[in-house]
């Protein structure tokens, strides 16, 4: 840190907290895709899982058909 007149000079690593490392970008981005990916693939599997059932999205449909 350096003093002239009524200004402060400081270099980028006393103004940065020594901290100059980009990891928390790398983390932020990789837990994005992963996020994407799971959702994306619960999504996939809940389509193709209820495709194979005749009376649509749901099952309830079927259930409360038989109890009448």
């Amino acid at each position: 840190m350096e003093r002239q007149g009524d200004e402060i000079h400081v270099n980028t690593t006393e103004a940065s907290g020594g901290i100059t490392r980009h990891g928390v970008r790398y983390v932020l981005a990789i837990s994005l895709l992963l996020a994407i990916a799971f959702l994306s693939a619960v999504w996939i599997i809940g389509a193709y899982v209820s495709a194979d059932k005749p009376e649509g999205r749901s099952g309830y449909q079927g259930v409360a058909a038989e109890t009448r």
